[in-house]
This record gives C-alpha cells, sequence and structure tokens, in this order.
C-alpha cells in the first residue's frame, strides 16, 4: 500500500507539471501533453441533477487524469446542524464519488477540509479519524472566512485519490 501511494505521489506530481502545458481537446475526450496523451474523464456521481443536465454543467463530481482521481468539494445540506452528523455525511459522499470513479478512501492521497467555524475541529476530527485506513492521506483543514462554506453545511472535504 506505501509503495502504490509513494507511486501515485510521484504521478501527482507529473500531472501537476504536464498541466502547465496541456492542451485540452474536448470534455472527457483527450488531453496532450509533452509526454503523449493520456486519458481524462469526467464523472457526475453525486451530483444534483440540476448540475449536471445543464448545457454546460458548473463543476464535475469528478474527474480522472493520468491515475488520479480529483473529487469536488462535497458538503452536507441538511439538518440537524451538528459538526459530527455533517461530518459523517460529508465522508460517506465522498468515499461514494471516489467508489463511482474506481477508487476508494485507502488510496486517497490529500483530503482538504473546509470547516465553518474552527471551533468544530475537535469534532470533526472524531468522526474523520480511522476513515481512510491506518496511513492516513495528507490533509489541510481550513476554517473559511465570513460567509461560510456553501450551502449552509458546517464541512466540506474535497480529496485527491489514485485508481
Amino acid at each position: 500500500m506505501e509503495k502504490q501511494r509513494r507511486t501515485a505521489l510521484k504521478r501527482l506530481l507529473g500531472t501537476i507539471g504536464g498541466l502547465v502545458g496541456a492542451t485540452v481537446v474536448s470534455k472527457a475526450e483527450r488531453v496532450k501533453t509533452a509526454t503523449g496523451s493520456v486519458r481524462h474523464e469526467a464523472g457526475t456521481a453525486g451530483m444534483p441533477e440540476a448540475e449536471y443536465q445543464q448545457d454546460v454543467p458548473l463543476f464535475s463530481g469528478n474527474t480522472k487524469y493520468n491515475g488520479l482521481v480529483f473529487i469536488a468539494g462535497k458538503g452536507a445540506h441538511v439538518e440537524p446542524f451538528e459538526i459530527k452528523a455533517h461530518t459523517e455525511i460529508v465522508l460517506k459522499e465522498l468515499e461514494k464519488e471516489l467508489i463511482a470513479a474506481g477508487s476508494s478512501m485507502q488510496k486517497v492521497l490529500k483530503v482538504t477540509v473546509f470547516l465553518n467555524d474552527i471551533a468544530d475541529y475537535q469534532g470533526m476530527n472524531e468522526v474523520y479519524k480511522g476513515r481512510f485506513g491506518s496511513k492516513p492521506p495528507v490533509r489541510t483543514t481550513v476554517a473559511v472566512a465570513k460567509g461560510g462554506v456553501p450551502g449552509n453545511s458546517l464541512v466540506e472535504m474535497d480529496c485527491i485519490a489514485y485508481v
């Protein structure tokens, strides 16, 4: 598992470098880079129906590129407005999106957590701990500025994984 993570991190760094000179031919088709062509796919699992039935969707639920999958931010837009409940919902949504993209929670390399209130940090961590296996991914946690997380969620998370 550790070797897979290192390989995926190397791929991520190569992908980021390749994106600098990438020319996108069409959505969910081929992307030309200096090192050749790789598959680029966009997924809509977990997105509200109104978001992906537009002529041009606002965003993709996930995007696969060069063996990596990038998961869009997931929030919990329901009551009760309690950090542990919202964290549980968000983690389940991330997992659902990862599975739809051919990955899993154990293959996550990087998570970004956006908290509506930094006072919820401990409660979020209680639910988060152990959800990504025994070797958790790197993580950045940010308390959002004035206005909060979109859609009245107390927490939003996105991630990068390998497939």
